[in-house]
């Protein structure tokens, strides 16, 4: 069972908006068993939404449809689909109820343009739109499925979630298809790749994996696919615990964890803190820690010591370090750690310090040399990278590395 996405709007060709509603659908359908051939995005123009859709049919057994079925005249989609089903618009008093109530609740009036839009194809089936005024339409031609839904997530969510996946899973036998991602910090692509090469060619056939590369992780997501749920997701667990014996050291989740939540799940379960020293990173991993509700458990606060006017006022680091080491040493950032763990008396400490770029390089120390330092209950600690030329990667890299580096040491003494 195949099916393709095809989301309509000058907006997402522009760069104006993400097409989310893309990967989200597709998301849906492979949870459902359904592969995903296509992802199409258009114009708000008859020819291209005709072209798409005689091409969709072509290639997939069913095609979801979003955006332009509003009530404005730049919204065709609802007369090219009447066009390309050979049908007409008619007023569905159903339809229409609906939009009566959901202005009622909001104590609004309903125009001309509202009422329009209770007019849908004549041969659609509508699906009903608890959140706007666009219902959505479920077509059928030629054993090919279509269904056109609105743009706005808000709406179209729902519609998937509890109208056409469930049709979806009536109609078809689909397969059962699995996904799980490993999540890795603290080596690069290549390597890792060169690393876990024995383990990647001993999966069976049915198990894919894939790398997914982002500024500082490394995702792994093992894809299955098969007729039996719980065998699949066995023998993915199965492939995981053989993985983990190989770089227990470079996984730190799966899923949709992050290091953020996985360190503050670690400090609240052990009713410890954490505080932060940041240059180079600007702030950026106490954001990254503070996003996460409830972190104020754990987080004591941060110091962004940019000048070394700063560093030395506030962090109490050493003028001396400064002058002899410059503040790109492992001299300065351990004692910005130190001194933000006494500043804020917290368990443990970040400190990072580091040339982001794209100017302040020199030859001993280019754009992309970093000193993460890392105190603990027990010791403090630095260790040197080099992220590269890119400014915000390096600072992507640097924050990730130091809440990984943190991780490990939270584990250790857990």
């Amino acid at each position: 069972m195949t099916s393709e996405i095809i989301s309509i709007g000058d907006e997402l060709l522009i760069g104006q908006v993400v097409n989310t509603n893309a990967s989200w659908m597709a998301e849906q359908l492979n949870r459902a068993g359904i592969k995903v051939n296509q992802v199409t995005a258009i114009s708000d123009q008859r020819e291209h939404i005709l072209s798409a859709l005689e091409e969709a049919g072509m290639k997939s057994d069913i095609v979801l449809i979003t955006g332009g079925l509003g009530p404005t005249k730049d919204d065709i989609t609802k007369q090219t689909l009447c066009e390309f089903f050979n049908t007409k618009l008619k007023f569905n008093e159903e339809v229409f109820e609906n939009i009566k109530k959901l202005f009622g609740k909001r104590g609004l009036i309903i125009n001309e343009l509202n009422k329009k839009q209770a007019e849908i194809p004549k041969n659609c089936i509508p699906i009903k739109n608890n959140n706007g005024t666009a219902p959505g339409m479920w077509f059928e031609k030629d054993d090919i499925i279509y269904v056109s839904m609105p743009g706005v997530p808000f709406e179209m969510k729902p519609m998937i979630t509890d109208f056409v996946i469930p049709e979806l899973s009536k109609r078809f036998n689909t397969p059962a298809i699995i996904h799980r991602t490993i999540l890795t910090q603290g080596m690069p692509e290549s390597l890792l790749a060169s690393e876990i090469e024995s383990w990647e060619n001993s999966l069976p056939a049915n198990i894919k994996l894939a790398y997914l590369p982002q500024p500082g992780i490394i995702r792994l997501r093992l894809s299955a696919s098969g007729k039996n749920k719980t065998e699949l997701e066995n023998q993915i667990s199965y492939e995981i615990k053989k993985l983990n014996k190989i770089i227990p050291d470079l996984i730190f989740g799966y899923d949709n964890d992050t290091l953020y939540e996985i360190i503050g799940n670690l400090l609240r379960k052990n009713g410890q803190t954490v505080s932060t020293a940041e240059s180079c990173t600007g702030g950026y991993i106490a954001h990254l820690i503070t996003s996460v509700p409830g972190s104020s458990d754990y987080f004591k606060g941060s110091v962004v010591a940019y000048s070394n006017e700063i560093k030395e006022n506030i962090l109490s680091v050493n003028h001396k370090s400064l002058i002899d080491h410059g503040a790109v040493s492992k001299e300065v950032v351990i004692e910005m750690a130190r001194g933000v763990q006494q500043k804020f008396n917290t368990d443990y400490s970040i400190a990072t310090s580091g040339i982001a770029g794209p100017g302040g390089g020199t030859d001993k120390k280019p754009v992309g040399t970093t000193w993460i330092a890392i105190t603990t209950p027990f010791k403090t600690f630095a260790k040197k990278f080099q992220f590269g030329e890119h400014r915000q990667r390096n600072i992507s890299k640097t924050a990730l590395t130091a809440l990984n580096m943190l991780r490990k040491e939270i584990s250790k003494n857990d």
